[in-house]
């Protein structure tokens, strides 16, 4: 049976909604401030971080993994489409980052002020997003939460993409009015930033869409050694697999058993599901029983 997380996920989805928000305001406020294209780029980005865990909150609602009449396989799929959303919203940020920067060189680099405040004011976000980060991470690997790690992801580029604005900013403060054209510093950082943030997306979309095109989630030769371990175990084929592991895995597989009769049969049966339980639980196994005599050397299909 698979545990319900979805109250834990939600716990941590709201947390870092809250402190979200708070860097949202920050990052605004002193991009507003100082006038810098790259910082105003970032706060956009985090727009989308608490767009994410608001989307990641409807997304865990409905993503219960306990089977119903309408969905016999349970509803975690919502999350993987969930986390689909968060890369979507990184790949419209990624669009307007460059959109903004690419505007800003043809009517020319307004001048950045920025000072010792406003680079404070940054630090603090950048431990906030850090913490963010690591926390999502952390309960994301524990409870298998899809949304958490994407998020996590994520978060993990809005640090780098602070460090990034940090390292333009304290640039311009340093370099002041003494270096000619430094202001332009700010604009080129547009660029890397908004790469940063098409790498995030692109690793949420590959590492959800095999969960959600039901590709193969454990080697059918794997399955094969481990069943064919179980004593009556004659040859098992056409074993399929989709799912997610750690999270929720379903079996299938067409079973050969030295058997006369029905229950000796299920017997056997039922040893080899509580072995694969075993290895790769949460999992679901179908198995389909042919007589003895029956003969097939496709272990999955071709």
């Amino acid at each position: 049976m698979v545990k319900d997380n979805r109250a834990e996920v939600s716990k941590v989805l709201i947390i870092t909604l809250l402190l979200n928000l708070l860097v949202v305001g920050l990052k605004a406020v002193v991009g507003v401030i100082t006038g810098s294209l790259s910082l105003q780029a970032d706060a956009l980005h985090s727009v989308t971080d608490s767009a994410n865990n608001v989307l990641g909150l409807a997304a865990n609602r409905f993503s219960s993994p306990q089977p119903d009449r309408d969905h016999p396989y349970g509803h975690q799929k919502f999350e993987a489409v969930g986390a689909l959303g968060i890369a979507a919203f990184l790949g419209v940020t990624c669009f307007e980052i460059i959109r903004g920067a690419i505007e800003r060189i043809f009517s020319g680099a307004t001048p950045v002020n920025i000072s010792a405040p406003e680079l404070f004011l940054l630090l603090i976000v950048l431990g906030v997003n850090i913490f963010v980060a690591f926390y999502e991470r952390r309960v994301g690997l524990r409870v298998g939460s899809a949304i958490l790690i994407a998020d996590a992801h994520h978060t993990m580029s809005d640090i780098w993409v602070t460090i990034t604005v940090l390292i333009g900013l304290v640039g311009v403060w340093v370099g002041g009015a003494t270096v000619p054209y430094i202001e332009w510093i700010d604009v080129i950082l547009a660029f890397p930033v908004a790469l940063l943030v098409f790498w995030s997306g692109w690793e949420v979309l590959r590492s959800n869409l095999p969960w959600l095109v039901d590709q193969m989630a454990i080697a059918p030769e794997a399955i094969h050694q481990i069943v064919m371990e179980v004593p009556g175990v004659i040859n098992c084929h056409d074993i399929a697999s989709r799912g997610l592991l750690g999270r929720q895995v379903f079996i299938e597989m067409h079973l050969i058993v030295d058997a006369v009769d029905v229950e000796s049969a299920h017997s056997i049966a039922e040893e080899v599901e509580a072995r694969l339980i075993e290895r790769f639980s949460p999992v679901r196994v179908l198995i389909q029983m042919e007589p003895p005599d029956h003969q097939s050397d496709h272990i999955t299909f071709d």
